[in-house]
């Protein structure tokens, strides 16, 4: 992957996590660990969505659905880790 495309993802991640921390209302966890939590749930999101044949799009737009998404889908996971704990 160039630099351009690292620091596009790094991006399109910190969207991804800030807009998954005001959609998750309570479970978000600080800018920083939802912009990482938002890289990862590109991967997530991506894997998923592959899984089920879910395609919507491609593009800035279609990127940063499918990582909010699976940025949803870890900081649900992340909020029942930290509730039984």
């Amino acid at each position: 992957m160039e630099s351009e495309g690292i620091i596009a993802t790094i991006l399109i991640g910190a969207i991804a996590g800030w807009l998954a921390g005001l959609i998750m209302k309570g479970r978000g966890m600080g800018f920083i660990v939802n912009a990482l939590v938002g890289i990862a749930g590109a991967f997530v999101g991506s894997y998923l969505f592959g899984l089920i044949g879910f395609s919507v799009g491609k593009g800035l737009v279609g990127a940063i659905f499918t990582s909010t998404a699976g940025a949803v889908i870890l900081l649900f996971i992340f909020g029942i880790l930290r509730k039984s704990q």
